[in-house]
């Protein structure tokens, strides 16, 4: 008779031995193919572009001399086709902030406001670590990476602008959608000729929250009381979550790539992660991702060292103080821990840990890059 209580606790074991493989270890794919981008979407926008282009040429050629005798300088209202879209990297003002989620728009800022976020500012420890910069530019892209030290950590954050939001793009592991299909950063970004590539938000350790990639859905269900941040054709930011908009809905009104992690660290360029109600690894220092927008084309991809003896991390309340302070009027949180990873120009930028005691990359489902 002690044999069948033996014999079950056999076959407990190994149905929980194989739950947890097939939770956290055993790929599998769910059957959808991966998609090329569909960049059909934008030809509508670059041709609005171009035209409005030649009509800013055509309105210099017929402008009469200057009076003083000098030439009127058009070239910067009509650089690689963006009059208004482009910016410098340096351009941070916090009085140009284009509402990047349209159904919250507010022109009436004012300078309180500002007030206020200098004083949260404040109290952040923000200090750029070094005067030396690693840039890239050519007539679509523009980037330059910076490094700063904040509350005793290292942050790494690259200031993007471009011509369209067609260069922000994503990929998949082993470019193939599925559970646990999994590959490291710098290995995707290779593989997809990225500049620039961040680690996504994991979505292959879930089984739900939406993920549009690429203009192309690929799941459907989503999460609850997930914030979903919705990036459009257009170039801009929304925060949306499930019970708001489906999928598909998403996918009509313009979203070209949707990430389900979160939450929301700044938005209308306030912070929307308070100190009181961060609870567990969300109030404790570790490795960030994050990722943001400063106005029309113009964001920042940064990443956070953490777990280590020369950079502590960083709380989500600490990070989205430090997206702020950059100028992001939204910024949203991805994977974190060991996930955050940085990779320019082929070469790994941060200190990528899981333990703390050794910097090794840890495979991941997705990343997102400019390319």
């Amino acid at each position: 008779m002690k044999k069948y209580p033996l014999i079950y606790g056999l076959a407990l074991t190994a149905f929980t031995a194989y739950v947890m493989l097939d939770t956290f270890v055993l790929p599998s794919t769910y059957g959808i193919s991966v998609s090329e981008p569909d960049l059909s979407v934008f030809e509508e926008q670059d041709t609005q572009v171009t035209e409005a282009v030649t009509e800013a040429e055509q309105e210099t050629d017929h402008q009469p001399p200057s009076q003083s005798g000098t030439d009127t300088d058009s070239s910067s209202s009509s650089e690689s086709g963006q009059s208004t879209r482009r910016h410098s990297p340096a351009d941070h003002s916090s009085n140009s902030r284009p509402g990047e989620r349209k159904h919250r728009e507010n022109e009436s800022s004012s300078d309180s406001q500002t007030d206020t976020q200098t004083d949260e500012n404040a109290a952040m420890d923000i200090q750029a670590a070094s005067a030396d910069e690693k840039t890239y530019s050519d007539e679509n892209i523009t980037i330059s990476l910076k490094e700063y030290r904040v509350n005793d950590t290292t942050v790494y954050a690259a200031d993007v602008s471009l011509s369209s939001a067609k260069y922000l793009k994503t990929a998949l592991a082993k470019n193939t959608y599925g559970k646990n299909v999994t590959e490291k950063v710098s290995v995707m970004a290779e593989e997809n000729d990225a500049l620039l590539a961040i680690n996504g938000d994991y979505y292959g350790a879930k089984e739900s929250g939406y993920v549009i990639r690429n203009g192309v859905i690929y799941r459907e269900n989503g999460s609850k009381d997930t914030d979903v941040l919705c990036i459009y054709t257009d170039g801009h930011f929304e925060i949306t979550d499930s019970s708001e908009k489906t999928a598909q809905q998403l996918l009509d009104e313009g979203v070209w790539q949707a990430f389900s992690f979160g939450p929301a660290l700044v938005e209308d360029g306030e912070v929307t992660v308070a100190a009181r109600e961060e609870v567990g690894k969300a109030m404790a220092s570790n490795p960030r991702t994050a990722i943001g927008i400063i106005d029309d084309l113009h964001y920042v991809f940064a990443v956070s060292d953490g777990r280590t003896s020369e950079s502590e991390g960083l709380s989500l309340t600490q990070l989205a103080q430090f997206m702020q302070s950059l100028g992001c009027t939204t910024a949203y949180n991805l994977d974190g821990g060991g996930s955050s990873e940085m990779v320019f120009r082929g070469e790994i930028i941060n200190n990528p840990t899981t333990s703390g005691r050794t910097i090794s990359e840890r495979s991941v489902s997705d990343i997102v890059y400019i390319g």
